[in-house]
């Protein structure tokens, strides 16, 4: 579940540099017979899965997300957001957790034979075969459908309802897979939400990260409040790749500005990097139409409004990478800034803004 190769969107939680992880590397007829029972489940559990849900599920995208959390922030009563990370969900789920939910839905033995096969076949790591007593293994077809039903009973169904009947103000969730953010009008909801949370979470075997889970104060009166208070501007959080600030529009009214997550930014381009220094001696088109692949890619995903500054600093780290790169294999004829520069302009793409503001298209796929 690692980034693309290709700079196109990223994975949720993606592992960026040289973090290992295991995997399931299944059998060619396994992944055919995965992918028959998971267009079966797909038809079942499509009927239950809740709105708020977008990950791996058939007709939704990262974007969608994206989009559905913007306009919350835009249009609901959100004050305060809750970015909640549980600590190594597909590493934790519990299997017996796991069998009993699919069972809600699925009575077909066979299919249950399978998928208590495939949840028992062990891991690969650093090329050993290992057993697994918990967790779903990655790199299989199936792992991410059940990691949305195991999600959709331990968390979804119940958030649910908490919402409706416990909180005192609104509340929002956006989940993508195990990404999961939520905005509240009030403080008081929002920190027992999270004690309710932890506890729920424990039921099923995972837990939140005490790090990474935060309750920030965010949305149209988080500036004012702060400054009023004497602190700092809002903090910012990070989502689906695009880290979220609290800001302004040029009306002074409060908006919600989307940049590329800088860390994740700086790892594509020492990726860059070190794969030009392996391109060195190809030839110059060549390098130039993989470069135009790699950077069309990082922009189909992240060319959102707002966010145009990023991509020409990503541009810009990348011309001087390929720059560099030419300079060194061109020792005896130093190639030229104006020829490295009409280069850029034959195969760097320029930024441009590729996807729509978040208002527009979410009122476009959820018609009131």
């Amino acid at each position: 579940m690692g980034g693309k190769d290709d700079g196109s969107r990223p994975s949720p939680k993606a592992r960026w540099g040289r973090v290992q992880f295991a995997l399931t590397v299944p059998a060619i007829e396994d992944k055919l017979v995965q992918q028959a029972v998971v267009t079966i489940l797909n038809q079942i559990h499509e009927e239950d899965f809740l709105g708020f849900s977008y990950g791996f599920r058939p007709g939704r995208s990262q974007h969608q997300a994206l989009d559905a959390l913007t306009y919350a922030l835009l249009k609901k009563k959100v004050n305060y957001v809750l970015d909640a990370d549980i600590r190594g969900f597909f590493d934790n789920l519990d299997k017996n957790w796991l069998i009993k939910f699919v069972e809600h839905r699925v009575a077909d033995p066979r299919i249950l034979r399978l998928i208590q096969k495939w949840l028992n076949a062990g891991v690969m790591e650093e090329g050993k075969w290992s057993d697994t007593k918990a967790g779903s293994p990655q790199g299989s077809v199936i792992s991410p459908l059940l990691a949305n039903v195991y999600l959709h009973y331990a968390f979804d169904l119940w958030v649910n309802v908490w919402r409706k009947k416990r909180a005192h103000g609104e509340v929002v969730v956006i989940r993508y897979a195990d990404d999961i953010i939520l905005g509240f009008q009030h403080q008081a909801d929002a920190d027992r939400f999270l004690e309710n949370l932890q506890e729920r979470l424990g039921m099923f075997g995972l837990e939140l990260h005490p790090d990474k889970t935060r309750r920030i104060e965010f949305g149209r009166f988080a500036e004012e409040n702060r400054r009023r208070r004497g602190e700092g501007k809002p903090e910012t959080f990070d989502f689906l790749g695009f880290t979220h600030i609290s800001g302004k529009n040029r009306l002074g009214r409060f908006t919600v500005r989307r940049k590329t997550i800088r860390k994740r930014m700086r790892a594509k381009l020492r990726e860059i990097k070190q794969q030009l220094r392996e391109r060195m001696h190809d030839p110059v088109r060549q390098t130039g139409q993989w470069l135009k692949s790699i950077m069309q890619g990082h922009f189909n995903y992240y060319a959102v409004p707002g966010n145009l500054d990023s991509l020409g600093i990503f541009r810009d780290r990348v011309l001087e990478h390929w720059g560099h790169t030419l300079r060194r294999r061109s020792q005896k004829r130093p190639i030229s800034w104006e020829r490295i520069l009409a280069l850029a302009a034959r195969w760097l793409p320029l930024p441009r803004v590729l996807h729509p503001y978040p208002a527009v298209r979410f009122a476009a796929s959820h018609p009131r």
